[in-house]
């Protein structure tokens, strides 16, 4: 198995990604979890998840963003895949994720590009949801969504947090007050023990207890997992306490479990896909790998489910 270091050593080595493109197998694994390198690519996608009963998030790879006249860049991307969600009459949202817009060089700049892109969903009867990162940033990420969320509706902005965070229940309970939607997922950055639950069955009882937490709020949340017994335990939860299949979502990643995804929502559960797409796969698709290393086993697996 590929070791962490290795795997971010490749990372920053996007010289190689047509390299290793040449190679079947690997060009198979990146096209089963990346929809493609440009919105026409991903609109694709989406069509075809919109007909297996899903629905779907656009979001555009990019790691790379350094100065303001990039994230401009990001914002006239999303722009534009707003459009073109109208234009093709698809169902879907958008992701964003605050480092693309400028937090990491001016929390005011993320701010500012986040407002217009949420601002153009909203006109369109659209949502935007604000991706969370890694923990370095996690409380100028609520910052900013608070401001957005004062000037936006609750089903025109969400955010989403990660129970392996030992700050979740917290942040899950004041954001209720707002109220706020928000997608539950169990983070996939490695973090140190200072901050996030090292181990993994620790990380999935919060899970399970924020989940509880949020879908006792009547609020519409997305339970973002490819855990079957996170899944099993939300819906046991749901039946018990009586709250319908409509008062929320599942969520997953694009390629991941597709046996899954479609069985949710033959069952009639809402099912939604993110979809990630753009030139910049290549870096994204080695650190998610290189974060959990486990991962590429998950990965490797999932080509056939």
């Amino acid at each position: 198995m590929l070791t962490r270091s290795a795997l971010l050593y490749l990372s920053n080595q996007e010289g190689l990604k047509d390299f290793v493109t040449r190679f079947s197998f690997f060009k198979k694994l990146t096209t089963r979890f990346v929809a493609g390198e440009n919105i026409e690519e991903a609109v694709s996608a989406i069509r075809e998840l919109n007909a297996r009963g899903c629905s779907a998030s656009f979001d555009h790879l990019n790691e790379s963003v350094g100065s303001a006249a990039e994230t401009e860049e990001e914002v006239r991307e999303y722009l534009e895949i707003l459009a073109r969600i109208d234009e093709n009459g698809i169902d879907s949202n958008v992701s964003i994720k605050l480092t693309q817009f400028g937090l990491e060089i001016d929390p005011e700049l993320a701010y500012r590009n986040a407002r217009r892109v949420v601002e153009d969903a909203a006109r369109r009867g659209n949502f935007v949801r604000i991706d969370m990162e890694g923990s370095t940033v996690t409380q100028a990420t609520i910052d900013v969504f608070k401001r957005l969320r004062s000037e936006f509706g609750l089903n025109e902005v969400g955010i989403v947090l990660q129970s392996y965070l030992y700050r979740t229940m917290k942040d899950a309970r004041e954001l209720l007050q707002i109220p706020a939607r928000i997608r539950l997922c169990k983070g996939a950055y490695k973090e140190p023990p200072e901050v996030a639950y090292p181990d993994k069955k620790d990380v999935d009882a919060n899970y399970v207890d924020v989940m509880q937490v949020l879908l006792s709020s009547g609020v519409y949340h997305g339970i973002a997992t490819h855990d079957r017994k996170m899944i099993d335990a939300t819906i046991d939860f749901a039946g018990r306490e009586g709250i319908g299949k409509d008062k929320f979502e599942f969520q997953m990643l694009y390629g991941i479990r597709r046996d899954l995804q479609e069985q949710l929502a033959r069952d009639g559960y809402n099912m939604r896909v993110y979809v990630p797409y753009g030139k910049h796969w290549y870096p994204y698709f080695m650190r998610r790998l290189a974060e959990r290393p486990a991962n590429v086993w998950f990965m490797l697996k999932n080509l056939w489910k």
